[in-house]
C-alpha cells in the first residue's frame, strides 16, 4: 500500500469529539480554509470544532455555524503569554488537531495539545512537521492554495461536497454597507479597489490603480469605493486625489480604515467588481461571489489566485515573476521593474473583459 493510501486509510479510522483547526493567518488563507468547515462537520457531526486564529482576524469567524469556539492568538506577545496559551491548548484535550499553517509557532501549538491525531500539510516548514503524526497528501506548496486546503476536506472523505465560503454577516452590517454605498448613482455599477498588500513586491503602484479606475468611470460610469486597513489610508487617499484629478465628476468613496472585517465583507458583497492586488480582500470578495480582477507580480495567479472562471487574473512577465520574494531581488534601475512591466493597458483590458462579460450574463438572465 502506498504511503498516500495508507494515510487516507488511517484518516478514515479517526474518531474525534474535540477538533482544533490551527490557521492563525493570513486573511486570504483563512478565507480559503473556510470551505473545510462544512466538510469537517459532515465527517464529525457531533464534534466540537475550535479554531486558533490571529486576534485581528477573529471577527471574521464570529457566528460561523460550524465553529463552536474561536481561540484568538496574539502574534506579538510575551513569553509568559505564550506559555499560558500553550498550557491552555493542552488543557482543552483535543482529539484531532489540524495545523494548516505549517510554521514553527503553529507546530509548537500542535505539539502542545498532545492530541492523539496531529495532522499537517506537506507545505509545512520551519520544522513544524516534527509535531505531526500524519501528513495529508497533495498539499505541497506547488498545489494551488484553494485546492491544497480543499484536499484536506477530500482526505476526510468529504471532498465531493461543493465548496462553500460561509461568512456570517449580520443584517446590521449588510444594512450599513447598503446605506454607505447608496451615495453613488444607483443605476451604475460599483467597482471596489484594494491597492494594499503586506509585501511591497505585491503592491502595484497607486497611480496605476487610479488610471484603471478612471477608465472604469469613463467607460462604465462606475462608482468607486476604496477599501483597505487604517495603515493603507495614505495609499487610498492618494488614489482618491488622483481619481478626482483624472475624472473630476467621478464618484469616489474612501472606506480604508473605517470597516471591521465583517463590514468589509458586506461592502465587497454589495459591490459589483473588485480590482485588487493579490491580497486577503481579493479572496474575501471571490469567496463571497464578487468577480475579481487580480494583479499578480511576485506571486503566481495559478498558485495564489481564486478559483473559478468568472475572474480575470493578470500577471507580470518579468524573469522573476511569481518568485514569492518579499523584497525585490533586482537592484538599481531594475528594482521593482515588474510594476512598470505590468502596464495599465493590460489591467484595464482585463477589467473591461470582466465587466463586459458580467453585463452580457446579466442581460441574458434578465431576458
Amino acid at each position: 500500500m502506498s504511503s498516500q493510501h495508507k494515510t487516507l486509510s488511517q484518516m478514515n479510522q479517526i474518531e474525534a469529539s474535540r477538533i482544533c483547526l490551527i490557521k492563525p493567518s493570513a486573511l486570504g488563507d483563512v478565507v480559503q480554509t473556510l470551505p473545510i468547515l462544512p466538510a469537517l462537520k459532515s465527517r464529525f457531526p457531533d464534534a466540537q470544532i475550535s479554531w486558533v486564529i490571529r486576534d485581528s482576524f477573529a471577527n471574521l469567524l464570529e457566528e460561523h455555524p460550524h465553529i463552536d469556539e474561536i481561540i484568538p492568538f496574539s502574534r506579538r506577545s510575551s513569553v509568559r503569554y505564550w506559555w499560558s496559551f500553550l498550557k491552555d491548548l493542552k488543557q482543552r484535550q483535543f482529539d484531532l488537531v489540524l495545523d494548516l499553517q505549517g510554521l514553527l509557532r503553529t507546530g509548537v501549538m500542535t505539539a502542545a495539545t498532545r492530541a492523539r491525531w496531529r495532522i499537517g500539510i506537506e507545505a509545512a516548514r520551519e520544522g513544524s512537521h516534527l509535531a505531526y503524526n500524519m501528513t495529508i497528501p497533495e498539499t505541497s506548496r506547488s498545489i494551488p492554495a484553494y485546492q491544497k486546503y480543499w484536499n484536506v476536506a477530500d482526505a476526510f472523505g468529504s471532498g465531493e461536497k461543493s465548496r462553500e465560503t460561509s461568512i456570517s454577516i449580520s443584517d446590521e452590517d449588510k444594512a450599513w454597507a447598503r446605506k454607505t454605498l447608496s451615495a453613488g448613482e444607483k443605476s451604475c455599477p460599483t467597482l471596489a479597489i484594494h491597492a494594499g498588500a503586506q509585501w511591497i513586491t505585491k503592491r502595484w503602484p497607486p497611480e496605476s490603480f487610479a488610471a484603471v479606475g478612471a477608465k472604469a468611470i469613463r467607460h462604465f460610469r462606475c462608482n468607486i469605493v476604496l477599501v483597505g486597513t487604517a495603515d493603507e489610508r495614505p495609499l487610498t487617499s492618494q488614489i482618491e486625489k488622483l481619481l478626482h484629478k483624472f475624472v473630476p465628476t467621478g464618484r469616489v468613496l474612501n472606506l480604508a480604515g473605517q470597516t471591521t472585517l465583517k463590514q468589509l465583507a458586506a461592502v465587497l458583497m454589495e459591490t459589483d467588481y473588485l480590482l485588487t492586488n493579490d491580497s486577503g480582500p481579493m479572496h474575501l470578495a471571490a469567496g463571497l461571489g464578487t468577480p475579481v480582477t487580480g494583479i499578480f507580480t511576485c506571486t503566481s495567479s495559478l498558485r495564489s489566485g481564486p478559483p473559478g472562471d468568472q475572474h480575470e487574473l493578470v500577471s507580470t512577465n518579468v524573469d522573476c515573476a511569481a518568485s514569492y520574494q518579499k523584497r525585490c531581488p533586482k537592484r538599481g534601475p531594475q528594482n521593482l521593474c515588474c510594476m512598470d512591466e505590468l502596464e495599465v493597458t493590460r489591467a484595464w483590458q482585463a477589467l473591461y473583459r470582466l465587466i463586459t462579460r458580467q453585463n452580457v450574463q446579466r442581460d441574458s438572465s434578465a431576458a
